[in-house]
């Protein structure tokens, strides 16, 4: 790990962005006291599964119900 001041930092700036891009992590100072970190930016990973490009809608119920559930509204509903 490199070890670099706030001044130092703000003037080569360009070239401390472009060693953490490489992977380099560097530790930032203030009067020899780290203040932060600057390193990779790691991206967040995120799981797709098997079926991410099999594209369509998969049905919430696999079998229908008869009428029976619209049978159960209207006896539940009355004469309303």
């Amino acid at each position: 790990m490199k070890r670099i001041s706030i001044q130092d930092l703000k003037s080569r700036l360009s070239s401390a962005i472009a060693e953490a891009e490489a992977g380099e992590t560097i530790i930032v100072t203030r009067h020899n006291q780290t203040v932060a970190l600057l390193g990779p930016a790691s991206e967040a990973h995120v799981h797709r599964g098997k079926t991410i490009s099999a594209g369509g809608l998969k049905p919430a119920i696999k079998r229908g119900t008869g009428g029976r559930s619209l049978a159960l509204l209207l006896e539940d509903r009355g004469n309303r």
